[in-house]
């Protein structure tokens, strides 16, 4: 009887301490609306392990355009609009430029070393720099054609092969951003470097989605010992941090050959490393890592994301095939029918961007962007934020606005048009390739890509839905992955050449690659 009034003593003390510390943090200004939390793990099972975008929408017609939650002591701030995100992540940069940290894959597998997941300070500072160089506009120029003729040879697998439609698409995406970043020949088999970046890519996306692992919500088990059963934390930390050294050392090293024999191509490694030539500390250890980490980034940042912005794309298209038509009415008035179009012309073909700019809306690649953490406390709205908060842009929330009067869930360019709506939706670009300081260097780069794959696709295929023994279209079920990169779950359709000139322009843009070779 004792022990059970002591116990219970103890609880209330420790009930009534915890309560009065979290008033003392927060002043006079109350903590952002949200779920009632329970005592010590807080809202940890509110909060999906997968898909956690399609809940903290539904707590945004709840709770408000800023929701705040707990986990395991963990604070949580979820941004579903982009006035929030603009408000603090943007115009707060030295607040909110910060990233949580992840024990599993930032710290035990050591991708905090890369741009993306590396703590806002003087090292980020050089690796933004150095991309920002790099790949500005103007510097992205030199990577037009290779971009073209790798666009080309993936259109040509989809006349040839079009089954393997997502496994060569994966591989165009891959063999672009290796080739910018290394100088890799455009038609460098896959084996070689890309099918083990794609697997590194795969694990890391299933790690960075938030609470993807205990040790993460729970820091501490990192000091467990290996030898205690079931656990695996250590043993799957350097797993990783194999796979992750070896993506980014392969492709590195062979441009230190190439430079070396004097047959670099023009690259993002190889410039950062021109640069740096006339540098005393050019070859220093320090100054290569700032190079071979800031070009491993460029493959997580750019491969992903054109891969699944693009098969959305394809999806879509099966789904609603009356946008091709539309897309080829305006290729075929401004490109003509003689030859391919070409980034030259871009600015000239409205329609085409606001499907590039649909298709990054209507289900977008990183629906949570990548997880923030403030540098300290904060104030907004009236509520108060604590230091060390996760902040999470919901971009799929952003992405669901009704401002254009069409519906969401349908993929129309339209809404983006102002010759077709009164009002045009939130413009994609200033949500899917991240926000303020920590917007993607690789942008202008991603935005080439997505360009000219929906414009090459179009220009040359038609996508409809597949049919069954019978005859009969085959459902599409717009059904998506829920790791850090979301992209549609296996589906199949049909492509079938527009017209024999359309496939005759693809085939000798193919053999006259074959030919340079």
């Amino acid at each position: 009887m004792i022990s059970d009034v002591l116990l219970t003593s103890v609880i209330l003390a420790g009930t009534a301490w915890w309560a009065s510390q979290a008033w003392l943090k927060k002043g006079s200004y109350p903590l952002p609306p949200g779920p009632p939390r329970r005592f010590l793990v807080g809202n940890l099972f509110d909060i999906p392990r997968f898909n956690a975008w399609h809940k903290f929408l539904q707590w945004k017609d709840q709770y408000g355009d800023i929701v705040y939650a707990e986990a395991l002591g963990n604070s949580i701030l979820i941004l579903n609009t982009i006035e929030s995100v603009s408000d603090l992540l943007v115009k707060k940069p030295s607040v909110y430029s910060d990233r949580p940290t992840f024990t599993m894959v930032g710290e035990l597998m050591g991708l905090d070393e890369s741009m993306p997941m590396q703590q806002y300070g003087p090292t980020w500072r050089e690796h933004r720099k150095l991309a920002r160089v790099a790949l500005s506009p103007d510097a992205v120029k030199k990577y037009h054609k290779v971009q073209e003729d790798i666009v080309a040879m993936y259109v040509d697998t989809l006349l040839e092969h079009p089954v393997d439609f997502g496994s060569q698409l994966r591989l165009t995406a891959g063999r672009i951003i290796m080739s910018v970043s290394y100088g890799l020949p455009v038609q460098t088999p896959d084996d070689v470097y890309i099918t083990d970046a794609e697997e590194t890519m795969d694990m890391i996306g299933k790690a960075t989605v938030p609470g993807a692992f205990l040790v993460d919500l729970v820091p501490r088990l990192k000091h467990l010992p290996s030898w205690i059963p079931f656990n695996k934390i250590h043993e799957t930390g350097s797993l990783g941090r194999e796979q992750i050294e070896r993506l980014i050392t392969r492709p590195f090293e062979h441009v230190l050959q190439e430079r070396v024999k004097g047959t670099a191509e023009p690259s993002f490694v190889s410039d950062c490393l021109a640069k740096l030539q006339s540098d005393e500390n050019a070859e220093s250890k320090a100054s290569l890592d700032l190079i071979r980490w800031a070009a491993g980034a460029l493959y997580g940042a750019g491969g992903e994301s054109t891969y699944a912005t693009i098969l959305t794309f394809i999806l879509a298209m099966g789904l609603y095939p009356e946008v091709q038509i539309k897309i080829r009415c305006e290729l075929s008035e401004v490109v003509g029918l003689n030859r391919l179009p070409s980034l030259q012309d871009r600015d000239r073909l409205p329609y085409v961007g606001a499907t590039v700019k649909e298709a990054m809306r209507w289900s977008p690649a990183l629906p949570l962007s990548i997880a923030r953490k403030t540098a300290q406390e904060d104030n907004y709205k009236g509520y108060y934020i604590p230091k060390d908060t996760i902040v999470l842009p919901n971009v799929w929330a952003i992405s669901k606005d009704h401002k254009s009067g069409i519906p969401s869930e349908i993929f129309a360019p339209e809404r983006f048009l102002s010759s077709c709506v009164k009002e045009t939706a939130t413009d994609p670009y200033l949500y899917a390739f991240g926000f303020g300081r920590r917007e993607c260097p690789g942008k202008y780069l991603g935005e080439n890509n997505l360009f000219l794959l929906i414009s090459y696709i179009c220009a040359t295929v038609e996508i409809s839905s597949s049919k069954d023994a019978s005859g009969n279209n085959i459902l599409l079920k717009p059904n998506f992955t829920a790791g850090l990169v979301s992209f549609p779950e296996a589906f199949s359709v049909n492509f079938s050449p527009v017209s024999n000139l359309a496939v005759t322009l693809i085939k000798e843009r193919v053999v006259q690659l074959q030919s340079a070779e």
